[in-house]
């Protein structure tokens, strides 16, 4: 899913060629982010375009040869005028006058052209990583383009810069092309993306776009007419075009130098928070605040960040903020939180930031990753990457725009991830929140899952040893135990003994109710609507949305299960995102949607049948009602991090999905309406535990 879809689009034809575009926000100015070379399309700005476009205009457009624009064979379409043309015949149809030009690699060419022919078009030029020659771009691969056409005995390294080899291994030259281009550590993600993105295009377009290249001595004289302001942004470590290049452009137009120390050929990729604000700054300045209040005078103030990655969170989250402001009895607490994390503090009375509405929805992104009770959630994280870092904009946004003294973050793996990245931009005290350490693989996915999983871990770790001060408090919700026995992955570090050194423990799970509040069951019952003589069953999913065929099959089994357990009444409680209309229609089932208060009713059950997640079946272990629970089918966190914890509960009876016939969901049901449960108590003041921890630093 991307963070933002275009609010237009469409194809210019220029020479006969169809050219895509699209086109995000809008405003006064227009950003331009050029096509590179054909060997990838639009989409390596993803990083760029929604963090932009919420504060002015944003153009794209494919590059002939890749993406949506056509894929002309004839080496005579790719020259770099011909770039330049097609990108002003963008401009015109979409009645862009005037923009600031972004480019990248061998975009910067085009970007030259335009800024020095057609100055009145283009108010400022950006150029990342320029490909343009004004000094040895590459040694090695100028020895290699010497040899272009001829056929070698083998190809190693930079002779794979060669078209025989393009035609031969298509694949194997991308994954060495890119492997360059990211030599930051941990690019696994990005040369993925980019190996990808070039199996768009062909090799016989690669090679039709390597006959024409700008002489030095034009781009030269075409670097002295550039008369709009410049910024040029590269990496010291570039293995693709050198630094020396870039300089030599920023000097011979009077531009800015941004060097990225230790950063390769795709800055705006592996850096891309620093990348937008460089970008923000020299192209959409703002003005100074025009007031200042003394920072002793202010009310103390937090915003806290609660993933939407189901409702648990929501649940602790406010149980947290209760008692904090307990504790601290004038603190301010703004919410930045997306749907359905904002139901849930609506129902609460919770005060949500107005930037909410400009996240991206990580909920969505989830439903659509998932199918048929399966959900890769490694992957679909690695996949959201473009979103959090969208999501993460936003952050940056609110805590920049008003004064907080806290940020809390309960698995906002945006705002954790990227304050690793770029530190200097923290500015209060941070808390950091999760249930769980680290990823693990699923066994049936072999070597790739193992290694990726791996190198997550290995960066989190090295990010969290290496800025010890960044999370003033680091808080596990639960105990030590809780924690999985085990390694990060080969060569990483044990994880339990890893996270009791680098957090503190709440002692066990934050409820959203206080079960001991519960002096009546009965009462409870009656209040909610149950009678004496129910056998209540709830069947819930959860609130990602990614449950409906499980509630579906738990609905039908209703029939069966009546038949075995006299009385059953079963309520299927659909959640804020799944679709009642989608459900199947079964007789004597009563079917809910979004239930406020569902800790409720499954304090006041007989039975409960769920999903894998961690606060349901904590709500349920707390209030000792017997449940079965089917964890998604390669979900880590559900098949092992909730498992193991709930294994240490001794609570609850685990069901693959595969075999959640009627039959077997009906003999389930019986069984544990039949047999007392006994379960570990769970621990209580839990809640009041992490408010302490969080107050310390008010």
């Amino acid at each position: 899913m991307r963070a933002r879809q275009p609010d237009r689009q469409g194809h210019t034809v220029q020479a006969g060629v169809r050219l895509h575009w699209e086109l995000y926000g809008e405003g006064e100015r227009t950003l331009f982010f050029l096509p590179p070379w054909s060997i990838i399309h639009s989409r390596h700005w993803k990083f760029q375009v929604a963090a932009l476009a919420r504060h002015c205009r944003v153009l794209v457009m494919d590059g002939r040869g890749n993406g949506l624009s056509d894929h002309p064979l004839d080496p005579d379409a790719y020259t770099d005028e011909g770039f330049a043309a097609d990108a002003l015949a963008v401009m015109d149809d979409t009645n862009t006058a005037t923009a600031a030009l972004v480019s990248l690699s061998a975009g910067a060419r085009w970007a030259l052209l335009l800024a020095a022919e057609h100055p009145e078009r283009v108010t400022a030029a950006v150029f990342i990583a320029p490909a343009v020659p004004l000094a040895p771009w590459n040694p090695f691969r100028l020895a290699a383009t010497a040899l272009f056409d001829q056929e070698q005995e083998e190809y190693v390294d930079w002779m794979k810069y060669n078209a025989n080899y393009w035609l031969r291994d298509h694949r194997g030259f991308l994954e060495f092309l890119f492997g360059r281009a990211f030599p930051e550590p941990h690019s696994s993600k990005p040369i993925e993306d980019t190996v990808s993105w070039g199996l768009d295009t062909t090799p016989e377009v690669l090679i039709a776009t390597a006959r024409h290249v700008l002489s030095q001595q034009a781009t030269t004289e075409l670097s002295r007419r550039v008369s709009c302001p410049v910024l040029v942004i590269h990496g010291d470590a570039d293995e693709i075009v050198l630094h020396e290049n870039g300089a030599a452009l920023a000097g011979l137009t009077g531009g800015r130098l941004l060097t990225m120390e230790e950063s390769g050929h795709c800055p705006h990729v592996r850096d891309p928070v620093a990348v937008n604000l460089a970008l923000r700054e020299f192209l959409l300045p703002t003005s100074a605040p025009s007031t200042r209040r003394r920072a002793v005078r202010r009310r103390r103030r937090a915003l806290y960040v609660s993933s939407p990655i189901g409702l648990g969170h929501a649940r602790r989250d406010v149980a947290i903020a209760q008692e904090l402001r307990q504790l601290v009895p004038d603190l301010e607490i703004d919410w930045l939180a997306q749907d359905p994390v904002t139901r849930v503090l609506q129902a609460h009375g919770e005060r949500i930031h107005p930037l909410s509405q400009e996240l991206a929805s990580e909920s969505q992104h989830i439903e659509l990753e998932s199918s048929s009770h399966h959900l890769h959630v490694f992957e679909a994280w690695r996949r959201m990457d473009e979103i959090l870092l969208s999501n993460f904009m936003v952050f940056l946004d609110a805590v920049r725009k008003r004064e907080y003294d806290l940020w809390i973050g309960d698995e906002a793996w945006e705002v954790d991830y990227y304050l690793h990245e770029n530190p200097e931009l923290k500015q209060a005290a941070y808390v950091w929140l999760t249930d769980f350490v680290g990823w693990l693989p699923m066994p049936a996915h072999g070597e790739r899952d193992i290694a990726l999983t791996a190198d997550y871990n290995a960066e989190m770790i090295e990010q969290v040893e290496r800025f010890p001060r960044l999370r003033d408090r680091a808080i596990f919700i639960g105990r030590p135990e809780d924690v999985v026995p085990g390694t990060f992955g080969p060569g990483l570090p044990e994880m339990r003994a890893w996270t009791e050194r680098h957090y503190e423990f709440t002692g066990g799970y934050i409820l959203g109710l206080n079960h001991q509040a519960i002096f009546d069951r009965g009462e409870l019952r009656r209040r909610l609507g149950y009678r004496d003589d129910d056998v209540v069953c709830i069947a819930s999913v959860g609130g990602s949305g990614v449950g409906a065929e499980l509630l579906g099959r738990l609905m039908k089994a209703f029939p069966t299960a009546r038949r075995r357990v006299p009385g059953l009444r079963m309520v299927a409680v659909a959640g804020p995102r799944v679709d009642v209309g989608t459900l199947p229609s079964v007789k004597g089932v009563e079917v809910r949607g979004f239930v406020p208060d569902l800790n409720l009713h499954l304090a006041a059950c007989d039975v409960a049948l769920t999903q894998g997640g961690l606060s349901t079946t904590m709500e349920l272990t707390a209030a000792r009602r017997p449940f079965l629970y089917f964890p998604l089918r390669d979900h880590c966190e559900q098949n092992f991090h909730v498992r193991h914890r709930l294994n240490r509960y001794r609570a609850g009876r685990c069901m693959d999905f595969d075999e959640a016939t009627p039959s077997n969901i009906a003999h389930a049901i019986e069984t544990l309406v039949a047999q007392p449960v006994e379960y570990r108590e769970v621990e209580t003041g839990t809640a009041a535990r992490a408010a302490k921890l969080i107050a310390e630093l008010l």
